[in-house]
C-alpha cells in the first residue's frame, strides 16, 4: 500500500494553518472539477485532493495523520504498525469500515473505522454530491443581445466575473456557470432584457415609434432613424396614416429567423398657441372638405 502524503498533494507545508489548507483545497478543486477541467488526469487528482481535505480539513484526523511523521514520501509503500490506531478511539464515531467510499487504501487503514459517523464525512458526501444548482438574474440590454458582449457579474461568495452573452439569446433562457457557486453549485443565469427607452420588443422583432409632422404624412419625407445596426434613412410615402407600420426587413433581434424592426409613424400636430397659428389652422378647416371621422 502506498503512503499518501496529503500536504503535498494539496501543496503545502505541514505547519499550514487550516485557513491556508483550506484556500489550497479550493484552488485544487477548482483546477480538477471533473465537469470543467480539461487535465487528462482530472477526476483522479480531484478525488486526491478531496481525500486530503477529508484528513488535513478535520483537526481529529490531521492530528492522528501527523503521528506518522514527516519522514514518509508520497508513494512509498506503507504498512501501519500492528494494531494501529495512533492511540485514537475510533469506536466512538460508530459507523463500518467501508463507510468513506471511494477513497485510497491508506485512507482506508487508517480512518476506515470512521466510517460515515467520522468527524469530516458530512462534508466528503456533500463533496461527491455536487449541489443542487442555483439560479440568479442577469439583466442585459437590448444592444447586448444584437451584438452579443461581455457583462460583469457578482457572484454569491463576493468576486466578479465577466461573462459573455451570446448574440441573438433569448430572454428567460440561462448561461450556465459551472462549478462558480456555494460549495462547487453551478450558477444558472436567467437572462432578462431591461425595458429600452426607443425600442419596443416583441420576440424577435424590434418596434420603433416615429413621430412625424402632418405635412411630412401628407406631402411624404425621408427622415433619418435609430436602428440597433445604427442610423438609416427611412423615406416616408405620401398620404401616410398615423399607425402605419413600415418594416425593415432584418433590423430586428439575431436569431433563426432573425427578426425584423417596424417603425410605426405617429403623426403630431403643432400647437395652435398664437392668434396667427388659430388663423392658419381655421383657414384650414374652410379648405379642406374633409372628415377624419
Amino acid at each position: 500500500m502506498e503512503y499518501k502524503d496529503y500536504y503535498k498533494i494539496l501543496g503545502v507545508d505541514r505547519g499550514a494553518t487550516d485557513a491556508e489548507i483550506k484556500k489550497a483545497y479550493r484552488k485544487k478543486a477548482r483546477k480538477y472539477h471533473p465537469d470543467v477541467s480539461k487535465e487528462a488526469n482530472a477526476e483522479e487528482r480531484f478525488k486526491e485532493a478531496n481525500e486530503a481535505y477529508e484528513v488535513l480539513g478535520d483537526k481529529e484526523k490531521r492530528s492522528q495523520y501527523d503521528t506518522l511523521g514527516a519522514n514518509w514520501k508520497n508513494g512509498q509503500q506503507f504498512n501501519p504498525p500492528p494494531g494501529w490506531d495512533g492511540g485514537f478511539d475510533f469506536s466512538q464515531f460508530g459507523g463500518n469500515h467501508g463507510g468513506s467510499g471511494g477513497f485510497s487504501d491508506f485512507f482506508e487503514s487508517m480512518f476506515g473505522g470512521m466510517g460515515a459517523g467520522g468527524a469530516g464525512a458530512g462534508f466528503n458526501q456533500q463533496q461527491r454530491r455536487k449541489p443542487p444548482a442555483e439560479t440568479m438574474i442577469l439583466r442585459v440590454d437590448l444592444e447586448d443581445i444584437f451584438s452579443g458582449g461581455k457583462k460583469k457579474v457578482r457572484l454569491p461568495n463576493g468576486s466578479t466575473i465577466e461573462v459573455k452573452i451570446p448574440k441573438g439569446f433569448e430572454e428567460g433562457k440561462k448561461i450556465r456557470l459551472s462549478g462558480k457557486g456555494r460549495n462547487g453549485a453551478d450558477i444558472h443565469l436567467q437572462i432578462r432584457i431591461n425595458k429600452h427607452p426607443h425600442y419596443r420588443r416583441e420576440g424577435k422583432d424590434i418596434y420603433l415609434d416615429l413621430p412625424i409632422a402632418p405635412w411630412e404624412a401628407a406631402l411624404g419625407t425621408n427622415i433619418t432613424i435609430d436602428t440597433l445596426a445604427g442610423k438609416l434613412k427611412l423615406k416616408v410615402p405620401k398620404d401616410s396614416a398615423s399607425g402605419k407600420k413600415m418594416r425593415l426587413k432584418g433590423r430586428g433581434l439575431p436569431g433563426s429567423p432573425v427578426g425584423d424592426q417596424y417603425v410605426v409613424l405617429q403623426i403630431v400636430t403643432p400647437p395652435a398657441d398664437t392668434d396667427d397659428k388659430k388663423a392658419f389652422y381655421q383657414e384650414m378647416e374652410k379648405k379642406f372638405d374633409w372628415s377624419p371621422r
